[in-house]
Order: structure tokens, then C-alpha cells, then sequence
């Protein structure tokens, strides 16, 4: 259990809260490039507790600024795009996309007014399909050269969903690998043939047997928690027999990412952002090691479930999440069909939007969620005293953190720490663009001659 105090810390988000602080020293997922698309590319957006529009300007350029304009408050989220930025529809000032007030119309010709005003605006940048936004103050930390941001955009894919909750309770979901189990369970196993683009659908690597028969059999993995250079490394194990084990290593990407497996061939990258401290998005980047992504097929999948243009889901608490008794009699642990954000949604939103962890009790299954609270609040203690927090890189540390490995497999009970290192280095060797191999893994397994 903890405070209310120690939880307040570690959830809450705003401009003046620690954590808040501490979030504002990265990158930020703002939108997708899919946004921005069409005729009128403007759309208002809430970030860290900040009402903010973004924008793309006739040049191409992104901004993203203050919605309320600095001359008498009016909402520039019904803005007009022209003459190089983002005009009020009340009186006509324009800004830039670095918040710099370009015309004041309404003032005498000969008025300097506009050369002192400026609209709050921060920087943002364009990565692997989502435009990402820098709320701190001074110069932005580089990017990690992580798999997503490497791939070549034929072999990324983005897109993004709604959750009414804490971003917290959201992210650690996504680090907890024992609720698959139970929450992801199928009493029936699809075709791993039509598994593209479906997350536990397919066949595990090394075998032929799907990944829910092994998560429905196999329900008391051991899990190992690693700390890294980029966060922590999971490896949960469930023993198939004396010769067997199911080997699944997953990320938690500090500060509120995790990267984990979908299938043989691709990874998801995700972030758990905060809207408010009540609401929040993830983000994905699904990178292929195979063939190029077919973009059109993901997005169609997912948009079967989330809605435009919010992309809030369309099962959720007002309609019970789609529950049906019967289906959770005969088809699924938990009647609520068969897409695990569904799933994933229903848990963390049922928690209330910011998760009471005084009451919680925790269990040795839990130790990664355990590991990750404290990395978090000795995080915000330091960016709170004015020291650099992990994970806020220069350009030549970025290039260091790479990977980081994910995998999904089958393997022998006894040599499973290097089959999973084995496993995640061939599919790098064999990607068409030449996935980089982490340097921790690469010192690991030389036998493989990997350079």
C-alpha cells in the first residue's frame, strides 16, 4: 500500500505538480500525422492539463500553441490558416507556429503592438507517424534510436485511443505480464494465419502453438525484472514442461512508454499520455522486421473499434464495455468480445479515474509495477531538485539506447536466457532494414557474429 500523499505524487500531472514537472522534460505524443491530413489542419487538443491547438501551417510547418489568444481569449481552435499562420476569427491577429504574433489588423498601420506579443507555443517534431511536443523548458532531450523511430516508415505504423483514467493505472497495465492470462484469455484459438495485425493471435516463435492456448494453460509465469539503460526489462516464463518454457520479454520505456511483442514480426512501442490526470491516450508505433506494414489493414482493424475524431472506443462504460454473459460463459474470460483493448480499457477504467493505491494489496506477480513506482517517484525527486532525469538524452547517449529486444517464443527449459537473445538478434539480421542489435544483447550471443 501507499499514502495518499505518495500517491498524489506519482499520478497528478499539471503544470505545478512534481510529476507534471518531471513529464514536461520529455517528448510528448501530441497527435497523429493522420490528423493533420485533409484541408483544414488545425485541431485543439489537451496535453499535461494544457489547452493547446495544433496546427500545420501552408509551409508545412507544425505548431502548437496556447488555444486562447493572447489578445482578449477567444478560442483559436476555429482559427484561420493563412499568411503564413493561425489568425483569431475575432479580431484577426495571426500567429506563427512559434507563437509569435505576426499581424494585429484591428491597430494603425503604423503599430509595432504584434512585435510584443507572443502566444505560449512549443516546439514539435514529426517521428514515425506522430507529431511529438516538447513542454519543458529549455533545449529538448534527443530521441532514443529504439527500433520504431529507426524502421523506415514503410515498416511503422500509428495510431492512438482514448481511456477515461489516470494515465498511471494505463501505463501499468501494459507492464503487469501476468494479467494475460486472466483478462486476455480465449476458451477458443484462432487460425495464427489470420492473426495479421492482432496482438496474442498468433503462433509463439519456435512452435506452432498460439500464443492464447499457451496464456490460457499457463497461468503462473515466473517473472524477472531488470533494470536498464532505457527502464526495465521483464522476462516472464511459464514452463511447459521439463523441456519447454514460453519466454516473453517485454520493456517499460521510462518515463510512460512500454515496447512489447505483438507477433514474430513486429513490435508495438506504446505511451500512456496524459490529457488531464482524469483522461489520457496511448500512442503506438507498430514496427515490422518483415514485410512493410500494411497500413491500410491496421488502421481498418482499429478503426472498427474507435471512433473519429476522438478516437474514443466504441465499447466502453456507457454500454458496459459490449458485456455479454453468455460470451463470458463460452468464448472469452471476460464476455466483452475479442479486442484486448476493450479489455485493457475496462481494467483501468473500473479502477476510478485516478486509481485509490491506499487500499491496493500487491503481490510477487506484481514486482515490475513495484520496481517501476519507485524508479518513477526517485525520478521526480530529482527533477524537482533541478537535476536531469534518467532518460533525458543527448544526442550521443541516444544513440546508444537501442532495441530494446522483444519476443514471444517457445524454447528450452534449460538455455532460455540466450534463446530469447538468439530469437530477437535473427529476426534483426534478417529485417530488411537492417535493425540495429542492441549492444547488452549483441556482447551476449557473439557465436552469432553480429557487428
Amino acid at each position: 500500500m501507499m499514502s495518499q500523499e505518495q500517491n498524489d505524487l506519482i499520478t497528478r500531472t499539471g503544470p505545478k505538480d512534481a510529476c507534471g514537472k518531471l513529464m514536461r522534460m520529455y517528448w510528448q505524443p501530441a497527435g497523429l500525422v493522420d490528423e493533420m491530413q485533409g484541408p483544414r489542419p488545425v485541431k485543439a487538443i489537451k496535453l499535461l492539463g494544457e489547452n493547446l491547438v495544433l496546427f500545420r501551417d501552408e509551409e508545412g510547418r507544425y505548431g502548437l500553441i496556447e488555444r486562447h489568444c493572447a489578445h482578449r481569449g477567444a478560442d483559436l481552435a476555429f482559427g484561420r490558416l493563412e499568411n503564413g499562420g493561425l489568425r483569431c476569427a475575432f479580431h484577426g491577429w495571426l500567429f506563427d507556429v512559434s507563437g509569435q504574433c505576426l499581424e494585429t489588423p484591428a491597430e494603425p498601420r503604423d503599430s509595432v503592438l504584434c512585435r510584443n506579443i507572443t502566444q505560449r507555443a512549443y516546439p514539435v517534431v514529426e517521428k514515425s507517424g506522430i507529431l511529438w511536443a516538447y513542454l519543458g523548458e529549455g533545449e529538448p532531450p534527443a530521441f532514443p534510436e529504439i527500433d520504431c523511430f529507426v524502421a523506415p516508415d514503410a515498416y511503422t505504423f500509428a495510431f492512438k485511443g482514448h481511456i477515461n483514467c489516470n494515465w498511471l493505472q494505463a501505463l501499468e497495465v501494459g507492464i503487469d505480464p501476468s494479467h494475460a492470462s486472466f483478462l486476455h484469455r480465449f476458451f477458443e484459438d484462432e487460425d495464427p494465419a489470420a492473426s495479421y495485425g492482432k496482438q496474442f493471435r498468433g503462433a509463439s516463435a519456435g512452435s506452432d502453438m498460439p500464443m492464447t492456448k499457451i496464456l490460457r494453460e499457463y497461468d503462473r509465469p515466473i517473472i524477472n525484472v531488470e533494470h536498464t539503460e532505457y527502464g526495465l526489462r521483464l522476462i516472464a516464463l511459464r514452463e511447459i514442461d521439463e523441456e519447454r518454457t514460453h519466454v516473453r520479454v517485454t520493456n517499460q520505456l521510462f518515463p510512460h512508454g512500454f515496447v512489447i511483442p505483438m507477433s514474430t514480426e513486429m513490435t508495438i512501442s506504446q505511451w500512456h499520455v496524459p490529457v488531464d490526470d482524469e483522461n489520457c491516450y496511448w500512442y503506438a508505433i507498430f514496427t515490422s522486421y518483415a514485410a512493410p506494414v500494411d497500413k491500410n489493414k491496421m488502421r481498418e482493424q482499429r478503426l472498427e473499434l474507435y471512433e473519429l475524431p476522438d478516437y474514443r472506443s466504441r465499447k466502453n462504460k456507457s454500454n458496459d464495455y459490449g458485456f455479454d454473459p453468455r460470451e463470458q460463459a463460452t468464448a472469452t474470460f471476460t464476455g466483452m468480445g475479442a479486442d484486448i483493448n476493450v479489455h485493457d480499457q475496462w481494467a483501468v477504467e473500473s479502477m476510478g479515474p485516478i486509481q485509490d493505491r491506499t487500499r491496493e494489496h500487491l503481490g510477487t506477480a506484481d514486482k515490475a509495477i513495484v520496481q517501476y513506482r519507485r524508479l518513477l517517484r526517485q525520478e521526480i525527486e530529482k527533477a524537482a531538485s533541478g537535476v536531469k532525469p534518467f532518460m533525458f538524452l543527448d544526442a550521443a547517449h541516444a544513440r546508444s539506447i537501442q532495441g530494446p529486444a522483444t519476443m514471444d517464443g517457445i524454447g528450452p527449459t534449460r538455455g532460455w536466457e540466450t534463446f530469447w537473445m538468439e530469437t530477437d538478434v535473427k529476426r534483426r539480421r534478417g529485417a530488411p532494414w537492417a535493425a540495429p542489435v542492441p549492444a547488452d544483447i549483441a556482447d551476449k550471443v557473439p557465436h552469432l557474429k553480429v557487428v
